[in-house]
């Protein structure tokens, strides 16, 4: 029993010391779980250090280099000033900055510089990469390109050189092209004005008072449009070497279109020094021919020496001046009124009424109009007429425009006044620019009566402008065959236009340089089929004025209710 009990006990006590053991073993366990979960936390608190100590190196190293990155950008920022938008009378932008790149390069952290050449050649061809490798073996930063797009931008980066930099640039774009680019002009590379309405206004587009406030100008982004496309189209018709037009206002002055040809992208900087790429309305120099001859009847009614029923009898065939001999191109009754001087276009007829005014008149006439004087615009892209002597046979050669010199945009001006009431206007870029106080060069009545000519010289069997007489739009106007005294001289054709007769509203002057007869063209001329018997602006120039008038004429009349309400509705009724 003893032995029972004791062998019991001794289980028991085996149980103890086991229990014991487990018990131990338990705790041994869980101080070594106790042991790895603190083991963990440090590791994971180390980890979370780590992370954190990179991080604030990181910043520490973006802190010290944004000194950097602020300097180029501040420096970026001195040379690359904000300009405001430049938009046409209705809004439509013409001009604006864009954001942009120059991609340029630290040649110290190039590693492999022949290689690199090498990728840079095969992705951008027309890069200069002989002198590009001159500057990356000099070891100072430099631009590769400036002004690129993010293609080019793409491109540079697949590159994988880490040495190219991407400096922020705003560039100037001109959004249509080369529609505008006798009149806009350009920027350089650092955002200043050196041409056209860039340049004039260059203190006012980067104003920073007025970066949101467009800078708005007259012009008509839609007739400019379609003016240049008639335009252009004529030029290859009748194979001419260039052109120009020029859409006014006759009351306001403000220019609504303005086109040379050739022009040029804008949009691309090129150093233009060909002649044959200038202005030619604002610095084109010209003796304007026939043109004159409408001044000579305005100032010999407006004088009260005649009136446009007047007939002068017996004209001379020719009249001798000097060594020169005066005539016209054409045999004209010896009897003639003075519209019909002006309708047929008497050279000869011109000279006697010329006569009748006198020197003194016709003077202060062309002293008072400017027409020899530098031309009033917002460019400064202008032509300087040659200085007017009066000397012997001065008088009879200006009474057909010989011998003396203006600019299309002096003449159109004038015609502007000739049939606006005799208001002398300033030629204007900007909308809504206010007149001063006009001069009043002819009276109201002389206007009327000298538009009603003009009208003729259209619509009569005799004129010379009969293919601008568009239905409802009530054409007036008169040709002219002028020669140039910019560079080498050449033959310049034109048709300076008014419209609606009834009520003057705008003034068009068209110009062709050099053209020919299209021997292929077939003209539509007072109800007949014909070809062109002669290389005059009544057979190219006044056949585009007409075109241009037809696709105009319509926004014209949309945009002026005035012009819708009397004219053009006439022809529908």
């Amino acid at each position: 029993m003893k032995k029972k009990i004791k062998k019991d006990s001794n289980i028991n006590q085996s149980s103890f010391y086991f229990e014991d053991y487990l018990e131990t073993n338990k705790k041994k366990k869980i101080l070594k779980s106790s042991s790895n979960f603190q083991d963990r936390i440090y590791l994971l608190f180390f980890f979370f250090f780590s992370l954190i100590l990179i991080f604030t190196i990181k910043i520490t190293h973006v802190s010290l280099n944004k000194k950097d990155i602020v300097n180029i950008e501040n420096h970026q920022l001195k040379f690359s000033l904000l300009r405001r938008d430049i938009v046409d009378r209705n809004g439509v932008i013409i001009s604006r900055n864009i954001n942009t790149y120059h991609a340029a390069i630290d040649p110290k952290l190039v590693k492999d510089k022949k290689n690199f050449l090498i990728k840079l050649r095969l992705s951008f061809p027309e890069l200069q990469i002989k002198k590009i490798k001159e500057d990356l073996y000099k070891d100072k930063y430099f631009r590769i390109k400036k002004r690129i797009d993010q293609i080019e931008k793409d491109k540079f980066w697949a590159l994988g050189e880490k040495a190219i930099r991407f400096e922020p640039f705003q560039a100037r774009m001109y959004t249509h092209g080369n529609l505008f680019s006798h009149i806009i002009g350009q920027v350089d590379f650092d955002n200043y004005g050196i041409s056209g309405v860039e340049k004039y206004f260059d203190k006012e587009l980067k104003n920073k008072n007025k970066l949101n406030k467009p800078l708005q100008l007259s012009l008509d982004s839609n007739i400019q449009y379609l003016v240049n496309k008639e335009l252009t189209e004529a030029v290859k018709t009748f194979s001419a070497t260039g052109g120009g037009a020029l859409l006014m206002d006759v009351n306001s002055g403000e220019i609504i279109s303005l086109v040379s040809l050739p022009n040029f992208n804008i949009n691309h900087r090129e150093t233009i020094k060909d002649e044959k790429f200038i202005n030619k309305i604002t610095k084109g120099v010209y003796e304007l021919g026939s043109i004159f001859k409408t001044f000579t009847v305005a100032l010999a009614i407006e004088h009260e020496l005649v009136k446009p029923n007047t007939i002068i009898k017996d004209i001379p065939k020719k009249i001798k001046c000097s060594i020169h001999e005066i005539t016209d191109m054409k045999v004209h009754p010896k009897d003639l009124s003075v519209e019909d001087i002006l309708v047929r276009s008497s050279n000869v007829g011109s000279v006697v009424l010329a006569k009748k005014i006198g020197e003194k008149k016709y003077r202060e006439f062309i002293d008072k109009t400017k027409l020899t004087k530098n031309p009033e615009i917002e460019l400064e892209e202008v032509g300087v007429p040659h200085k007017l002597k009066w000397n012997k046979c001065k008088l009879e050669t200006v009474s057909y425009g010989h011998g003396i010199t203006t600019t299309p945009l002096q003449a159109t001006a004038l015609y502007a006044a000739m049939t606006n009431g005799g208001k002398l206007i300033v030629p204007t870029l900007m909308k809504n620019e206010k007149q001063q106080k006009p001069d009043t060069i002819i009276s109201k009545n002389t206007s009327k009566q000298l538009v009603d000519i003009l009208r003729e010289v259209v619509s009569s069997k005799n004129g010379t402008a009969s293919l601008a007489d568009k239905d409802g739009y009530y054409v007036g106007g008169k040709t002219g065959t002028a020669e140039s005294y910019v560079g080498k001289r050449n033959r310049i054709n034109t048709f300076i236009s008014v419209f609606p007769s009834n009520k003057p509203l705008y003034t068009l002057f068209v110009m062709l340089e050099n053209p020919k007869i299209n021997e292929e063209l077939i003209y539509e001329y007072r109800g007949i089929k014909t070809k062109a018997p002669y290389n005059t602006s009544g057979w190219n120039s006044v056949y585009v004025a007409g075109k241009i008038i037809e696709k105009i004429g319509p926004i014209l009349a949309i945009n002026s209710k005035e012009f819708t309400d009397q004219y053009v509705v006439e022809k529908f009724n």
